[in-house]
């Protein structure tokens, strides 16, 4: 296998593993809200460590295969552009939300954990969602 399929497949996994961590995340939520706090914890948890999967895959990818230009020209290509700034700017900031949203509820200090967790739980489902759009755009629509 090439290093190019390899990364081909890596970019696949990636998406999975955010498409999961979006379903984690969700799912998550509506326990939460619905106050069943050891299947909330157990998504959460399950959605962490999707998080943390996909970065150790994608940094694999980048290595072996760098960056990878858009194809598209156009509409497409400005759609595409406002998503991947969005999900990167968004994907750098939420890294300390979901570590201190964690730390708080692994303390138990669940008032400041919700209050966090409002502005978490928006962002963190944007990240995982668009990066299956910045997948589906680079490797599933035709150019």
């Amino acid at each position: 296998m090439t290093t190019i399929e390899i990364g081909a497949r890596l970019a696949l996994l990636n998406a999975c593993l955010n498409g999961l961590s979006a379903i984690l995340i969700f799912t998550g939520w509506q326990f939460a809200r619905r106050h069943m706090r050891s299947e909330h914890r157990a998504c959460m948890i399950g959605a962490l460590a999707s998080s943390i999967l996909f970065l150790a895959s994608y940094l694999t990818r980048v290595a072996l295969t760098g960056t990878h230009a858009d194809p598209h020209q156009g509409l497409v290509h400005y759609v595409y552009l406002f998503v991947l700034l969005t999900h990167m700017v968004l994907a750098i900031v939420i890294v300390p939300l979901v570590l201190r949203t964690a730390w708080l509820a692994y303390r138990d200090r669940i008032v400041e954990h919700r209050k966090i967790a409002r502005i978490t739980i928006p962002l963190w489902l944007y990240v995982s969602v668009t990066g299956v759009v910045v997948y589906v755009m680079l490797y599933a629509i035709p150019v």
